[in-house]
């Protein structure tokens, strides 16, 4: 389905965003305590630099904003539209989505930040393989 070369790989797997061949983060897992924020220096195979200047993910705090609302949308969807909650229950199911996709929801939206700055190179591929 998904293939390298692809922005939206980079962005669902947290993968280098020039080679596509590591991943940014430390832990791939985003619940594990206290990896959340943890990203690798570099690229183990092309050398890219991830944090390009010093705070240079602050940006990705507007990116969650408009990540965060898609993923109340869909719960709004969800269980107001499909399941008939109450409004109260809807709000709930809403305000629940939030807190338990925080960590997914930081991570894509750092995913989509420097997707926007760094392009697929597929010569950083062909380099860091020969």
């Amino acid at each position: 389905m998904l293939k390298k070369g692809n922005k939206l790989y980079s962005i669902l797997t947290g993968s280098c965003p020039k080679c596509q061949q590591e991943g940014m983060y430390v832990s791939k897992n985003p619940y594990k305590p206290g990896h959340l924020f943890k990203m690798r220096e570099r690229c183990g195979h092309c050398n890219t630099k991830y944090k390009i200047e010093p705070s240079f993910f602050y940006g990705a705090m507007y990116v969650s904003y408009g990540v965060g609302i898609a993923f109340a949308v869909a719960a709004f969807v969800i269980a107001k539209l499909i399941i008939g909650a109450s409004l109260i229950n809807t709000f709930i199911a809403i305000v629940a989505t939030l807190v338990v996709f925080m960590p997914v929801i930081t991570r894509l939206s750092r995913n989509i930040w420097i997707n926007i700055f760094m392009k697929y190179d597929p010569t950083a591929v062909d380099a860091a393989e020969a």
